[in-house]
């Protein structure tokens, strides 16, 4: 439902802006480009709160001190 309610709305908004001709599709392009422009914001947003979260798995610095302990096992 409230997709549908969503093309209405964009379906009004559009006929709208093709009333006023050249500037109603600069204020369309620019009402487009901002939606778009804050999606991408929020997903940064995002990406940056979950990876405070999980910490990193650094598997190679993992191998390596495993071997350096593997290798004072056998020194000692």
């Amino acid at each position: 439902m409230y997709l549908f309610v969503s093309i209405i709305l964009s379906l009004i908004l559009a006929y709208v802006l093709f009333i006023f001709g050249p500037y109603g599709a600069v204020i369309g392009i620019g009402i487009v480009l901002g939606c778009l422009f804050r999606g991408l914001y929020l997903l940064h947003d995002i990406h940056r709160k979950i990876t405070k979260l999980v910490p990193d798995h650094d598997k190679v610095k993992e191998v390596y001190e495993n071997y350096l302990q593997e290798r004072e096992k056998t020194l000692s």
